[in-house]
């Protein structure tokens, strides 16, 4: 994490294209928020719940059937999303650069605005589990609830890492954009060709950094106008080639059809998708800029922006207890709860999917305040934001490899509350205001 102490940034050569706006992006917000919400229906959809004479059983949906890889390929969002948060990335980082900010500062405003809507959810869950306990709900089912509710949390983990390396990867950028790129690229192929090799499935977990980060780059790429200044037959040729690479290492059997599949762990094979979904992103950014001015999906954008770290950790807990409720619900009046994949589950998925986004929207509108209350830059030694990345990073780790429990989950929140003390400001530090930086006696 040393690279947050990296010498000042060097100013490149203007990259070809448009210069990105010194203000919000639209378009891009609106695709970032459409990401949040076809995670929330995908996981939705994923959920399946029944009641057999030895009680409640909780399975993916997902587990089996035929349906599912096919769809994958329409709703694996993951790596635009992080195509975008390059982009948002890039052009924040910039922008906080011009007002005279440092990598530490804005790598600090960055943990807080993740870790702060984060250790909410997770203490939450802390009591909610106890309170299960104290019920008397049967060990397993809690330990289930548990293992389902950590299930996302890997990208907790993978985005503020990206984001904690985003000041150094993107002076590597203006540096040398092309060589920098491709490195990340070949360092997730070699991954995925020694898991094949040796069989040593862990060696895979290397990619929750190389592929994501490869992802992020090509979204600088995207702030930079490169992209985009691209001739239109070069952008349609690298979208048709992804996607015909992909079939053919799906045909062949090197890669599993299933997107899904193919984030646990993370493959090279997410990187086509990152390609050829930043090409028709890049391709429709006129028509996507247009439609993301109109009422409605201005108010979208607006309400999902604002609390898209609330909705993505909120999300699953909800579901939990949508899956919780109908159990309940069958157990009392003796209702039959339909196979997953039958007729009547299809059936009755419009009306789970709609309560499931209804509650998750407005769990998000009542907490909101969390995720908008953000101190602002301020002089934060780099060592203490290395120390709160690190703590951040430890406490998403602690509930995915060793579960999420009363226990785990109550020392994941005590470390993410140190990590967010270790980023507030220093007495008589300079603050970044005005567009000028203060004088600071920061260490």
């Amino acid at each position: 994490m040393a690279i947050i102490q990296a010498p000042p940034l060097r100013t490149a050569p203007a990259p070809a294209g448009p210069a990105p706006a010194g203000e919000r992006d639209a378009g891009i917000d609106l695709i970032r928020a459409m990401c949040v919400a076809l995670v929330v229906l995908l996981h939705a959809l994923m959920v399946g719940v029944t009641v057999d004479p030895a009680g409640p059983v909780f399975e993916n949906a997902a587990d089996g059937a035929a349906w599912f890889a096919p769809l994958t390929w329409a709703l694996q969002v993951m790596p635009l999303f992080f195509v975008i948060g390059g982009f948002s990335g890039a052009t924040a980082f910039r922008r906080f650069r011009a007002r005279g900010g440092t990598r530490a500062e804005f790598v600090a405003g960055r943990v807080r605005r993740l870790l702060l809507p984060a250790v909410v959810s997770i203490a939450a869950v802390a009591v909610a589990l106890a309170a299960l306990a104290f019920s008397g709900v049967a060990p397993d089912l809690i330990e289930i609830a548990g293992f389902r509710y950590a299930q996302p949390l890997w990208f907790l983990g993978v985005y503020l890492l990206c984001q904690a390396l985003l000041p150094a990867l993107h002076a590597a950028h203006e540096r040398a954009p092309g060589r920098t790129i491709l490195a990340l690229v070949a360092a997730a192929v070699s991954v995925d060709a020694l898991r094949a090799v040796t069989g040593f499935e862990a060696i895979g977990f290397l990619n929750l950094a190389f592929v994501w980060l490869a992802l992020q780059q090509l979204g600088f790429l995207l702030a930079d106008g490169r992209i985009d200044a691209l001739a239109r037959r070069a952008r349609v040729a690298a979208a048709s080639g992804a996607v015909a690479l992909l079939a053919a290492l799906f045909l062949a059997g090197v890669y599993s059809p299933d997107l899904i599949a193919n984030l646990n762990p993370p493959t090279a094979v997410l990187l086509l998708v990152g390609v050829a979904q930043t090409a028709v992103l890049s391709l429709l950014r006129h028509r996507i800029d247009r439609f993301s001015a109109r009422r409605t999906a201005a108010a979208f954008t607006r309400f999902v922006t604002a609390r898209t770290m609330t909705i993505y950790l909120w999300h699953m807990p909800l579901l939990l207890v949508m899956a919780g409720a109908s159990v309940l619900v069958a157990m009392a009046t003796g209702i039959v709860l339909p196979e997953p994949s039958s007729a009547a589950w299809w059936a009755t998925r419009p009306i789970w999917l709609a309560v499931a986004v209804v509650l998750t929207a407005g769990v998000a509108a009542a907490l909101a305040g969390i995720e908008r209350h953000r101190t602002p830059p301020a002089a934060v030694s780099p060592r203490r934001t290395v120390q709160a990345v690190l703590l951040g990073l430890a406490a998403v780790v602690l509930l995915l490899a060793a579960g999420t429990t009363v226990v785990t989950a109550a020392i994941a929140s005590g470390a993410i509350l140190f990590a967010l003390a270790r980023t507030r400001p220093l007495p008589g530090g300079r603050s970044v205001v005005g567009g000028h930086a203060q004088s600071s006696d920061a260490r």
